[in-house]
């Protein structure tokens, strides 16, 4: 079981506040009729069920007092109880988490309508909870490009595997701005060389195509030369002696890798989603069209992409010098 720690206070609000006390939200229903298992099982990758058996855990907190979804009667839910979930969830979380969170609810509790245990005129008020609006800027930085330089430089510095592999990654994730969770699931059947082509699996199973620049290539080949030309995982393990392991990276592989090289090449701190930040706002500064980059970063919604968009920034920053404001000659002295 994945337990979050839960900010605020301990208690579950909801169920103090909304539930009639001879209301029993606890079950112990087989898994097969179970709407968290049936629900979670939908779910295409192991990082995208960790990541909403989490948010589930966290609700069936706020619910039972127990963080424990697969022990919490979702059918028992209805509209009262899930605009308070989004009430408790947006006192103790960021916009972001707190829409991530209320997906789950709603995937949740289609389950339960599914497996006929939720009503579904109850169950479409349930689930009619609006979002967050999200208003704020991307956490995290962008990668300056003579950072990256110098972590390619590192990279190439070292003539073992482990240096050719960290410079295609590296190259890969700011080149074709990729998630760390679809990094690690190419394969080497994913790239066709000849077009500089990468298919790319990322969230909820979707594909789409990346395609990278010849500096990218360029990262990547000496990789591919000395992985070997074998199908499967096309970034993978490497041991202390240089020995290939023919098996994908994991996601916590990824952030060592990029922590390793960056203390290495002496640049601030950043992590993998930092690159695939840089690579979005870099094409939309560089005059992309912010419709053909929401594409190329396999955003759902373009308003997503648009958060990255910094130029409005750099724009009323320049209005703001030409402000003119006449200050005493002994103005100095005065502060």
């Amino acid at each position: 079981m994945y337990v979050m720690e839960y900010a605020g206070s301990r208690r579950p609000f909801i169920k103090d506040t909304l539930m009639p006390s001879d209301m029993q939200l606890s079950t112990d229903q087989p898994f097969d009729q179970n709407p968290a298992a049936v629900y979670l099982a939908s779910l295409t990758t192991a990082n995208s069920r960790r990541t909403m058996h989490q948010a589930l855990n966290t609700i069936a907190f706020s619910l039972t007092g127990e963080a424990n979804a697969f022990a919490c009667d979702w059918s028992m839910l209805r509209a009262q109880h899930t605009i308070a979930i989004r009430s408790w969830l947006v006192e103790r979380y960021q916009a972001a988490t707190v829409n991530k969170m209320l997906a789950a609810l709603r995937g949740v509790l289609k389950a339960a309508w599914l497996l006929g245990t939720l009503p579904g005129d109850d169950y479409h008020k349930a689930v009619a909870v609006s979002s967050v609006k999200n208003d704020t800027l991307p956490a995290g930085r962008e990668v300056a490009s003579d950072e990256i330089a110098a972590l390619l430089a590192v990279c190439r510095a070292d003539e073992t595997p482990a240096g050719r592999r960290d410079a295609a990654l590296i190259a890969v994730l700011y080149g074709a701005g990729l998630r760390r969770s679809e990094v690690t699931q190419l394969r080497r059947q994913d790239y066709t060389a000849a077009e500089g082509k990468l298919e790319v699996r990322g969230k909820g199973g979707k594909t789409r195509i990346a395609w990278l620049n010849k500096q990218v290539v360029t990262m990547l080949e000496p990789w591919l030369a000395a992985r070997g030309a074998w199908s499967g995982a096309l970034f993978c393990p490497i041991n202390k002696s240089g020995r290939i392991h023919q098996r994908h990276l994991t996601t916590q592989a990824v952030y060592y890798i990029l922590q390793k090289r960056s203390e290495e090449a002496e640049t601030q701190p950043f992590s993998p989603h930092d690159l695939r930040r840089t690579f979005v706002s870099h094409l939309l500064d560089a005059g992309a069209d912010i419709a053909v980059v929401s594409r190329m970063a396999g955003h759902a919604n373009i308003q997503t992409t648009a958060r990255y968009d910094r130029r409005s920034e750099e724009a009323k920053r320049q209005a703001a010098e030409l402000l003119e404001m006449r200050v005493p000659d002994d103005a100095d002295d005065q502060i």
